[in-house]
């Protein structure tokens, strides 16, 4: 088995612009591969540190040369000569080394870096794809395509962070990725028509000036009627409230800049299902407002995707709050949260043996990294959230799984959404 001999880490940037963390794990068998590390807009307090130069000017505190030095020195010193293959072994090093319950020592930038590198070279080792080298499941994701941006991922008025679309009649990945394209084509033509901005957000979802959140819904309903398709049957509306951003003294400003009480919101909710073909909702509420989490996924009886985001935070302790409580029925993964590959896992197992489904996802603060695809597919992860069909980072992941797809033939089948 081939053993790792050196990691070494450089600052990058990622799709905002801003520095982030590139690890490169060298074998004793000449191999050597690279992982990049994400980041967040809007972020759970709850989530994994990431160690950034706060006090240094140089990147006005975004720096990561704390991170990249803590690579360079003290983790590849301490990985050298472990298997790459055994990625417990090599992810609870990185655990012990850290120390604390966040990562707050090295960082769970750092960390997840070096995770992520160790399981691409040890699938190059072998000579297989990435996504066999991480479990034996072979399920293509159905994508939650952000078409529409606002909250913290774009400069206008609307007060939700996403508004997105799922080809639910779709048999074939290809096929899910044909029926969004043609719907964001539409959506383009009628914000052109109406003289809107065409601009896109981090995303790449349109970001155009808006009066409310049912103008949005309302302008993706025409645009997929206008596409061929019904909605609510062949295309659902999803969308990402990112309640945190709209929370102040335990009420909640969604639907307007007036803030409204956990109730009074949940009625907005169930209202805004009643009229629109919404199947997802995710971050409805505050991270730590778990009574209001149970109460919506009670109302609502699992009809629709209750997704816990900053809830959750890829972290097991907290899903088994959520499983306790019967808040969310649905979790949403980014391995930036937790730090390490190996507790990104666990999580989705946890999940899964638990009934509630999975949605691998990206951060708005991304790159041309393509793991999340492969680990999708490896988990069999019901959905994945990557972006709309615009920036090279984002459809960088829809062009990786459409590779997948090839490489599996016959075999590729979709997941249940």
């Amino acid at each position: 088995m081939a053993k790792i001999t050196k990691v070494y880490a450089r600052q990058v940037f990622d799709s905002r612009g801003n520095p982030t963390i590139e690890s490169e794990v060298f074998l004793d068998d000449g191999n050597r591969a690279f992982a990049i590390v994400p980041s967040g807009a809007s972020t759970g307090t709850h989530e994994a540190f990431e160690l950034r130069d706060v006090e240094n000017k140089k990147y006005l505190g975004k720096g990561v040369s704390q991170a990249v030095e803590k690579v360079n020195v003290e983790i590849s010193k301490a990985l050298v000569g472990v298997e790459a293959e055994d990625q417990k072994k090599v992810d609870q090093i990185l655990i012990d080394l850290d120390g604390t319950k966040q990562k707050k020592r090295i960082g769970a930038n750092a960390t997840l870096s070096v995770s992520l590198a160790t399981n691409k070279v040890s699938a190059i080792s072998k000579k297989i794809s990435l996504f066999k080298n991480l479990g034996k499941e072979k399920t293509l994701p159905y994508p939650l395509m952000n078409i529409i941006n606002g909250g913290a991922h774009a400069n206008n008025s609307l007060r939700i962070q996403e508004f997105m679309i799922r080809p639910d009649k779709a048999t074939t990945f290809n096929e899910a990725i044909n029926i969004c394209f043609l719907v964001i084509k539409k959506l383009s033509l009628l914000i052109n028509k109406k003289n809107l901005s065409n601009t896109v957000g981090d995303e790449g979802g349109f970001a155009p000036s808006l009066s409310n959140n049912e103008e949005a819904i309302e302008l993706i309903l025409d645009s997929i009627e206008k596409a061929g398709f019904k909605a609510g049957i062949d295309v659902s509306i999803c969308l990402d409230i990112a309640a945190n951003e709209l929370f102040k003294d335990q009420k909640y400003s969604v639907h307007s800049s007036k803030y409204l009480s956990s109730e009074k919101t949940i009625e907005y909710y169930l209202n805004l299902i009643k009229k629109y073909p919404i199947k997802s909702i995710e971050d409805p509420f505050a991270e730590d407002d778990w009574k209001a989490w149970s109460l919506l996924t009670s109302h609502l009886n699992n009809e629709v995707q209750i997704v816990g985001d900053d809830l959750f935070v890829t972290n097991k302790d907290r899903l088994l709050i959520g499983i306790k409580s019967k808040a969310a029925n649905t979790i949403l993964i980014k391995p930036n949260q937790i730090g390490t590959l190996t507790e990104t896992i666990e999580v989705i197992n946890l999940a899964h043996k638990s009934g509630y489904k999975t949605i691998i996802s990206h951060r708005s603060g991304d790159s041309e990294d393509t793991f999340i695809a492969d680990l999708a597919v490896a988990t069999s992860a019901n959905q994945i959230k990557t972006g709309s069909l615009a920036r090279s980072e984002r459809v960088a992941k829809y062009n990786r799984l459409l590779r997948i797809e090839d490489e599996l033939g016959k075999s590729a089948k979709m997941a249940k959404v």
